[in-house]
């Protein structure tokens, strides 16, 4: 009995903790000796493949079946890039009477997002969830961008002139961009918590998609 659960264990353990899984190397390669050296890598390449790992965990989060790889292979520049560009997208512009439209500053976008997701990780690692703080953080950037493609629709939307029936469209995209990342995140997340806790863990989760959401909703020009 007590070897099934060691076996089921480390099998769990396996899934959570993350990797940097180096490409084109041998699984008999030594310590010491590796085929494959980034150092000695062009440049172009390097972006290259770090630009693929990216548009693979993209394509992941809009078809959240599988759930190992972004998990293991995590990494922050996809988060950095959608919350960037939400961040540029979102902030207020100023007005000839130095007011503005009513939008947020760059730096409160960006702090809505990272500080969100920090918390709502915390809230998952207080609750006992066996996820690493960067994994979690990894799945909760990596799941805006539902809201990222939402967030261009709505700004697409907002060239032409406005009226009733243009706002009920845009509150439409912005929940369903809001709907398809907590449920992305929930996908990848929801079984990193015992099953008795997991409402917890996805109501904080839910909050950080909505508010994002409402940034986007609320942007009148």
């Amino acid at each position: 009995m007590d070897t099934a659960k060691l076996e089921m264990f480390d099998a769990e353990e396996e899934i959570v903790q993350g990797e940097m899984n180096i490409p084109n190397q041998p699984n008999n390669s030594q310590i010491g000796q590796p085929d494959f050296n980034t150092l000695n890598e062009p440049i172009r390449d390097t972006i290259l493949r770090d630009l693929k790992a990216v548009g693979v965990k993209f394509a992941y989060v809009l078809f959240p079946k599988e759930k190992r790889t972004l998990l293991r292979e995590w990494d922050l520049w996809g988060p950095l890039f959608l919350c960037t560009f939400m961040a540029m997208f979102l902030q207020g512009s100023p007005t000839k009477d130095d007011s503005n439209d009513g939008g947020p500053e760059f730096s409160q976008v960006f702090v809505i997002v990272w500080i969100g997701s920090i918390v709502v990780t915390l809230n998952s690692k207080l609750l006992g969830g066996n996820i690493s703080f960067f994994q979690s953080v990894c799945v909760l950037g990596y799941c805006l961008l539902p809201t990222t493609i939402a967030l261009i629709a709505c700004r697409v939307i907002l060239l032409t002139e406005q009226s009733v029936w243009l706002f009920f469209v845009r509150l439409v995209i912005s929940m369903v961009g809001f709907i398809w990342a907590t449920y992305a995140s929930i996908i990848f997340l929801g079984d990193s918590q015992k099953p008795g806790r997991k409402a917890l863990a996805v109501y904080p989760i839910g909050l950080f998609y909505f508010i994002i959401s409402w940034l986007v909703i609320s942007k009148t020009r």
